[in-house]
């Protein structure tokens, strides 16, 4: 997400030091105990029990006292251990002399990326120095608060994230419908009885944008009711097998199917916002505009039966409690940003917005839109574009499809240095081989990160943080996203590394050093800065957002309970979460200027099933995190992963067998991949997990390297995005699929 929201200078202790869970590291190392925290891992933030000497994870296991996760743990969970015991992570400093590495000091580190930046800004403008901010960022919640002193400080304009590969239209929408892009609607999952699920993979994933652990239990606990699952997705996925029904849909028509359902509810006058009515600004514009999306016109593009979509929209809107969630197949696409209004507009119109049992709003114990505000990014959009493209700004970040532009670029703000935390763009950013070119060619690049990855190989600095159960975990962002109301606290359970510094700690030194290095009055503001965050440290941070939250909880009290507050299920947040007036701007001129190019769709003739053409869809698995795990063995081990899915039909047409090796080739490359046919897939879509291309020289990941696969980002294409949120599309790429060596 785009909440971009870690220090210390030689014989300083920083005051959240003082607080911090040393008392709760084993004291006496050695001898093995059993404690409790919650995994940082992905959205899910179960809690777990973990067997430590204090120093090395033993075990983790599910904490079956957990009254939120019930002892639910996944195999990621389980491997925590794996990367925090990994030989291979890295616990001090490393910079790079030619071909190889060197470990330094803090100290050196520090000043010689402080010095090398401000030398960079000094030459070439604040605009030189890129940042680029990875997934992992959001389950640090003392990174998610700090790092922001240090990228104000650096005042570049050339920011990015992964928000813009996967959630940049739903926190957009959020933005423009309620006012806040922290105002983010989740499936009442305990209470609904029909839930609809378009381009997301839950059972999988474990909920994104919706903390959901125990999913699965959870999805079949609508059934066991008497409710009904529906999913709609080009693949029959591990949700899809628990479903009622499943539909295949071609990808990138998630807007054209919701807006032929909308057309259906509105034709049929089967709307009835309810109460929301009265927070409805444009309301009564929408079921003109929605009128020429019929399901006939809507059918052939999306590859379901017209009869299928006018009786799917009268069953959703005939349930007294109905939801529909989409994800990320419904953002990565290029009508991202209108799947996603469709979305909540569907929710809206059936009186579904804000009502137990449809897609409601977590009130967490600290409020993730009053976050969102402390941090100035409630959502602004636009205030300026990119320099080369032209695509437009959200929350002071720019979209991830103009990153290798912008460094290749010669001219003013021309990207010169990159300051890179827990990502990995070059595996994770569309067209990563030409990243990968430009990265080569910057003048500094330092890493904040565990790891020696296929991008931060191209660092000249590493700056290495502590990791998982060595700091205290507080699920900011996860807790503000879940499914029930819940506040839950993990205390950091073993010692860090000799001399070693956390994120937030990493950033606070930064942001001095680098105002030192600037002198004058920047010296001043870097000094105040970061003696302020040193002042308050996260817990500090974190206490206050919970005594201004919206329930009576303090850190205290979830300090003594390990196993977390059950606050009870979502209830009804609304007009008081809105900003503007109140009011709920359903039909946001932004979007409505879209719907122009999504009619034009419709004009165009259908590629009929079975065609000569392939669409690329990607996919995750339960053993695999983005590009980071791969390094555990227990997870890489058994059969590989990483291999295309091919309906049998469209291979018989290309006259290719099940185990062959296939290239697989865009616009923008072509990769080599074993062929996996199976009828998961419909007729005419191929699909590549993601996260996988390791084993490049120069990256120090043993275990990785031996289970390499391939990068499904060196065929995706950078030039393919939604014009109107600039996200890129991750999903539907146009590629070619034949014989290896043909």
């Amino acid at each position: 997400m785009a909440l971009a929201l870690q220090a210390r200078e030689t014989g300083s202790t920083p005051g959240d030091r003082q607080e911090e869970p040393m008392a709760s590291a084993n004291p006496d190392p050695g001898t093995t105990r059993t404690d409790y925290a919650l995994c940082m891992l992905c959205e899910a933030a179960c809690g777990i029990e973990v067997q430590h000497d204090g120093v090395r994870v033993e075990r983790v296991r599910g904490n079956a006292q957990d009254g939120f996760s019930r002892g639910h743990i996944c195999p990621k969970g389980v491997a925590l251990a794996d990367v925090q015991n990994d030989p291979d992570r890295l616990r001090r400093p490393l910079r790079r002399v030619g071909e190889r590495w060197e470990e330094v000091s803090w100290e050196d580190a520090l000043d010689e990326t402080a010095r090398r930046l401000h030398e960079i800004q000094q030459r070439h403008g604040r605009d030189a120095v890129g940042v680029y901010t990875g997934n992992p960022t959001v389950h640090s919640y003392a990174a998610t608060l700090f790092q922001g002193f240090f990228y104000d400080t650096l005042a570049t304009r050339n920011r990015f994230s992964a928000t813009s590969v996967d959630a940049l239209p739903r926190t957009l929408v959020s933005a423009q419908l309620y006012g806040n892009q922290a105002v983010l609607p989740v499936p009442d999952l305990d209470r609904t009885e029909f839930l609809l699920v378009l381009g997301a993979n839950p059972v999988v994933s474990n909920g994104s944008v919706m903390t959901a652990p125990d999913v699965v239990n959870r999805l079949r606990a609508i059934r066991e009711r008497g409710g009904r699952l529906v999913v709609v997705d080009p693949r029959h996925t591990e949700t899809a097998e628990l479903a009622d029904t499943h539909l295949f849909i071609r990808p990138g028509s998630d807007a054209l199917l919701l807006a032929a359902l909308l057309n259906v509810v509105f034709r049929e006058g089967l709307a009835e916002p309810g109460r929301l009515e009265a927070h409805l600004e444009g309301w009564d514009g929408i079921p003109g505009l929605l009128a020429e999306f019929t399901p006939e016109r809507v059918a052939p593009h999306t590859g379901i039966p017209a009869e299928t979509l006018v009786q799917l929209a009268r069953d959703f809107a005939a349930s007294p409690r109905a939801a529909c969630y989409g994800r990320i197949g419904t953002c990565t696409q290029e009508f991202g940003a209108l799947a996603s209004w469709l979305v909540d507009v569907l929710n809206v119109a059936t009186g579904n917005l804000d009502r137990p049992g449809g897609a409601m709003f977590t009130t967490p114990a600290a409020d993730l839109p009053t976050l969102a505000k402390l941090l100035g990014q409630p959502g602004h959009f636009g205030r300026w574009r990119s320099r080369v493209s032209g695509l437009p700004e959200f929350n002071d970040e720019l979209p991830v499809a103009t990153f290798a532009e912008e460094i290749e670029t010669p001219g003013e703000g021309q990207i010169r240095a990159l300051v890179t935390h827990a990502g990995n763009p070059v595996l994770s950013l569309p067209n990563g081989r030409r990243l990968e070119k430009a990265v080569e060619g910057l003048e500094f690049m330092v890493a904040v990160d565990i790891y020696r990855n296929e991008t931060t190989r191209h660092a000249d600095l590493i700056l290495p943080p502590t990791f998982g159960l060595e700091r205290d975990h507080y699920p900011v962002i996860e807790h503000g996203v879940a499914v029930r109301n819940v506040a839950r606290y993990g205390r950091a359970l073993l010692a860090p590394p000799a001399d070693a510094r956390h994120d937030w700690e990493v950033f606070l030194d930064l942001t001095e050093r680098l105002g030192r290095a600037r002198g004058g009055l920047e010296a001043v503001k870097g000094r105040l800065r970061a003696g302020l965050g040193r002042a308050l440290g996260p817990r500090g941070v974190l206490r206050l957002m919970l005594r201004l939250g919206p329930q009576a909880v303090t850190l205290d009290r979830l300090e003594r309970d390990p196993h977390g507050v059950d606050l009870g299920p979502l209830e009804p947040r609304l007009p008081g979460i809105l900003g503007r007036g109140k009011r709920i701007r359903i039909a946001p001129e932004l979007l409505l200027d879209d719907l122009p190019r999504l009619a034009r769709r419709l004009g165009s003739v259908a590629a009929p099933p079975g065609g000569n053409g392939l669409t690329l869809i990607g996919r995750r698995t339960l053993r695999s995190n983005n590009s980071w795990m791969h390094n555990s063995e227990r997870l890489v081990a058994g059969r590989p992963r990483c291999v295309l899915l091919m309906h049998p039909e469209d291979a018989r047409r290309r006259g290719l067998a099940d185990g062959a090796r296939v290239v697989i080739k865009s616009r923008v490359g072509e990769i080599e991949a074993p062929l996996e046919l199976s009828e998961e897939v419909m007729e005419g879509v191929v699909s590549l997990p993601h996260g996988w291309g390791h084993g490049r020289p120069g990256s120090g990941l043993e275990v990785a390297a031996k289970h390499a696969g391939v990068s499904a980002n060196d065929v995706t294409d950078e030039s393919f995005y939604d014009a109107l949120s600039g996200v890129s599309c991750l999903s539907g790429v146009p590629v070619t699929v034949t014989a290896a060596g043909a």
